[in-house]
């Protein structure tokens, strides 16, 4: 594609000569028929040395490049650029054979349904979604249009989900909440009777999973992003637009407002309420409500500015107990002479 066709598509100004591009890399690796990107100013000297054909980068850097996109937000841009040039996963059109589509399921003719896959009684697929292999979609479930369900991820019964969803390999949605009761000394399950809805644009990282509802429903609103390895349990909601890290626990019945980040490994106890546009910090353990626009980090979670005060203080720490100590010796000499001053 010409530099000045990917310009006209993504709404940007062209600086320089045309070029041809044919893909997108980083500046350190980028070749002479690729485009990259400066979204850092500490990455400003690879612009003399990068080989990329043109850069997605701010006005003020372009007479540092023979050709640049010029970008308010490089990043985004960049990622509108990707999406010019990226190749969608999967080389099947249509239902396959092997598939196994129950008769009283609606698959929507526009959709592509690969080998190994299960389609429940009852479950209704929307347009051009695409079903890759071992995907297992349960009884009376609802897909809307546009969703990707990559190898091997579970949708079960009664799971509604949104339009444009896209659910990564290995992902469990609607797999029971974890309820139990204790009887006599053993642990008697509570069924789980509730279902789960992803409202439209969710995404679902690879081996994560979004418990259904003790009764009601688990709800992950329009927008969220999930990433890997998360734990929703049951009952949970979010707002529309939340990011949840890797390895993060949201435990049963809590509720996060809109906009709210959850980082790496983060973990909340339940039936609590995180307010809109909360930031909580990587490993942060969360034990009460969290007002809205917060940010914190820790465990018990602190106020950012009074955690990263601590963080100096408990560095600090193995120096301070020598001082501590010595100080004590100091002071027991000096008792042991007042005392014999009496």
């Amino acid at each position: 594609m010409l530099l000045s066709e990917l310009a006209g598509l993504l709404g940007l100004e062209l600086s320089g000569a045309e070029k041809e591009i044919t893909g997108v890399n980083t500046l350190e690796l980028a070749g002479p028929t690729e485009l990259s990107f400066l979204a850092n100013a500490k990455y400003e000297p690879m612009l003399k040395t990068t080989r990329a054909a043109a850069v997605v980068l701010e006005k003020k850097y372009a007479d540092q490049v023979e050709s640049a996109l010029l970008s308010e937000n490089p990043y985004m841009d960049l990622g509108k650029a990707m999406h010019v040039f990226s190749k969608p996963q999967g080389c099947l059109d249509g239902v396959h054979e092997l598939a196994f589509v129950h008769d009283d399921a609606e698959v929507d003719t526009t959709c592509t349904v690969y080998p190994f896959a299960f389609i429940g009684r009852g479950s209704k697929i929307g347009a051009n979604c695409k079903i890759f292999p071992g995907v297992y979609i349960g009884e009376d479930c609802e897909i809307g249009p546009g969703c990707i369900l990559y190898p091997n991820c579970s949708i079960m019964a009664e799971t509604v989900i949104g339009a444009g969803v896209i659910i990564q390999p290995g992902a469990v949605i609607g797999g029971d909440g974890f309820g139990y009761a204790q009887v006599s000394g053993k642990h008697m399950k509570i069924p789980q009777i509730g279902s789960v809805e992803l409202q439209s644009m969710v995404e679902i990282g690879a081996n994560a999973c979004v418990d259904r509802a003790a009764l009601d429903v688990t709800r992950i609103g329009a927008g969220t992003k999930i990433d890997n390895l998360v734990q929703i349990a049951h009952n949970v909601t979010t707002g529309e637009d939340c990011i949840v890290i890797s390895q993060s626990g949201v435990a049963g019945s809590t509720k996060l407002g809109k906009g709210v980040i959850l980082a790496a490994q983060a973990g909340l106890v339940d039936n609590i309420n995180i307010g809109d546009g909360a930031v909580i910090g990587a490993q942060a353990g969360v034990t009460n409500d969290i007002p809205a626009g917060f940010m914190g980090a820790g465990s018990p979670i602190q106020e950012k500015g009074k955690f990263l005060r601590s963080s100096v203080y408990h560095r600090k720490l193995p120096d301070m107990g020598k001082k501590i100590s010595a100080l004590e010796k100091r002071i027991k000499v000096l008792e042991a002479e007042l005392s014999k001053g009496k």
